[in-house]
């Protein structure tokens, strides 16, 4: 199995900053793509940032230029930095990995979610 861990959520201020950080453990194989969704209330769940292992990155429209996603391989972790956050970035934020497991003498692929964290941005 494979568990990811999320922190960094909270409260702050409109035009603030948090960082969020997901570290993935467990019989991990290798890790393709690690990413950031969000939930707001009443919305469906939406992507936020994607980073492959290569480094490649993919940003919503609405976090361009704001938003920067980064990734330590070595450490199976993957950074979401939130910079002049808006009202509207309220949510709960949800970390998610793709990649290939250890399973008994083979391997098998995965996507895992994390639990999320909650972050809400006061004007």
């Amino acid at each position: 199995q494979v568990q990811l861990v999320e922190s960094g959520g909270g409260l702050v201020q409109a035009g603030g900053s948090l960082r969020l950080s997901c570290a993935a453990s467990g019989s991990i194989f290798s890790i393709d793509a690690m990413g950031w969704y969000r939930q707001a209330p009443g919305k469906q769940r939406e992507l936020v940032a994607v980073i492959t292992s290569g480094g490649s990155t993919n940003f919503a429209e609405f976090v361009k230029g704001r938003f920067t996603i980064t990734r330590d391989n070595a450490k199976n972790t993957v950074y979401l930095q939130m910079n002049s956050l808006k009202p509207e970035d309220t949510a709960v934020y949800y970390c998610n990995a793709d990649g290939v497991r250890v399973s008994g003498l083979s391997t098998a692929r995965f996507r895992y979610w994390g639990q999320g964290t909650q972050v809400t941005v006061s004007s």
